[in-house]
């Protein structure tokens, strides 16, 4: 298929050349992600994350199909190259628009694009995409097939195990079946029902009862595909335990609230040296990234509204949020801030 005519993306090309040219960094491996999350996972949050692992796959907030075809796509979807290995999901329901979406996404260089069948959300319902999906996999197997054919990156899909009054021991299995005639080989799999009738996003993260132990069976029904589990992963320690008989782990929410766990996922899960023995060194390794775009006029807050929960169950983690929420978006606030909120630890710890 013909590719799109698109204005030049420098920033993005070199994005993947650097990322191609790279022959130290390791194939693109599923057995730790950190998952989309939407107003969560933008660029700022994921340069911070690529900070503490190297090997963690990380993926963007959905982007819509419509709004990567049609909007600003380097503002939406751009991202810096330190991010890589990282993929893009994409939000959509037709086939065309999905294949174009995935076209773009791939000339920005993502390593993976990823269709989402999960999300709950009313503003997701309305445009017939989401978790809505899982009542119709033949769409979603076309959604797919149009995906792949469009480029040559992985494609691969995220769902729950059923929505609303499905049961999930007869719709996990035959939507999978399903989407799997697309071509598509990987699945990650929230693992709990949404409920579109009656519970918030939030409600639908928390209420409906996981079900861990059907997403390995499904893994033993298909031993030929990769099988990622999602939902409810309290920690590192936690995920490493649930992902026996699967090929691999994401975490959502843990890897947000409390970052710095992140810096022990590259030894846990991929057998190498962490980067960073404590959060300070982090913050140290964050600067460079902090300061290139404070000069391309990103506020502050922008930045470390992401970073809040980096000191999470230590002495000082307090202080560490006071400061950087009351003083890094006024205007003008620079990395001084940063450091005032790194004081204010120290002496904590030290009191």
């Amino acid at each position: 298929m013909g590719s799109l005519s698109l204005p030049p993306a420098p920033f993005a090309l070199l994005a993947a050349l650097a990322y191609m040219a790279d022959m130290s960094l390791a194939p693109l491996s599923r057995r730790f992600c950190v998952a989309p999350m939407m107003d969560w996972t933008d660029r700022h949050c994921r340069a911070f994350h690529r900070v503490m692992t190297r090997h963690a796959l990380l993926y963007t907030e959905m982007a819509v199909d419509q709004a990567v075809i049609r909007g600003d796509a380097p503002r939406l979807i751009g991202f810096d190259p330190s991010e890589h290995p990282v993929a893009i999901q994409l939000g959509g329901s037709d086939p065309k628009m999905l294949s174009d979406a995935a076209r773009i996404a791939e000339d920005f260089g993502y390593a993976e694009v990823n269709l989402n069948v999960g999300c709950p959300s009313d503003r997701v319902q309305s445009g017939t995409f989401g978790a809505c999906l899982m009542r119709e996999p033949q769409l979603v197997a076309d959604c797919l097939a149009a995906m792949r054919e469009a480029v040559s990156v992985p494609v691969t899909v995220k769902h729950r195990l059923g929505v609303d009054e499905q049961d999930p021991e007869e719709t996990l299995f035959s939507f999978v079946e399903t989407v799997a005639h697309s071509g598509v080989t990987t699945f990650i799999v929230h693992a709990r029902k949404a409920w579109l009738k009656g519970l918030s996003p939030k409600e639908n993260r928390d209420i409906p009862p996981l079900d861990y132990d059907i997403v390995r069976r499904l893994k033993d029904t298909r031993p030929d595909l990769e099988i990622i589990l999602n939902g409810g992963l309290e920690n590192l320690e936690h995920a490493k335990a649930e992902m026996a008989g699967l090929d691999g782990v994401m975490l959502g929410r843990a890897a947000y609230h409390t970052p710095f766990i992140l810096a022990r996922a590259d030894s846990l899960f991929f057998g190498e040296a962490d980067r960073h023995d404590d959060p300070f060194s982090v913050v140290e390794a964050y600067r460079p990234y902090v300061e290139d775009q404070l000069s391309r006029g990103v506020r502050l807050h922008a930045i470390t509204r992401h970073i809040l929960g980096l000191f999470a169950g230590m002495p000082g983690a307090r202080r560490w949020r006071q400061v950087l929420s009351t003083e890094a978006n006024r205007d003008g606030a620079g990395w001084d801030v940063v450091e005032r909120a790194l004081d204010a630890v120290r002496k904590r710890a030290a009191a």
